[in-house]
């Protein structure tokens, strides 16, 4: 018995006035928003830099290809 005892009494409680409970869910949802619409803004920022890369990848393979068909001379 007296172990169990020791452990009550090291544990903490705290106690929330309302008051500040209000306080608490007002400030979440803006840090929640804020941090979703950071992650947003970085998956856009990669989407359009992969684009952009497909983009250019795609125009130099393209380039490539009309170069080599107009090297080669006509087979129809």
């Amino acid at each position: 018995m007296p172990l169990s005892l020791t452990f009550m009494s090291e544990k903490k409680i705290k106690i929330v006035k309302r008051a500040e409970r209000v306080e608490r869910k007002k400030n979440k949802p803006k840090v929640a928003r804020k941090t979703a619409s950071e992650m947003v803004n970085t998956v856009t920022i990669w989407v359009n830099d992969f684009q952009q890369r497909q983009r250019v990848e795609t125009a130099k393979a393209v380039e490539c290809l009309i170069r080599s068909r107009q090297q080669q001379p006509n087979e129809a």
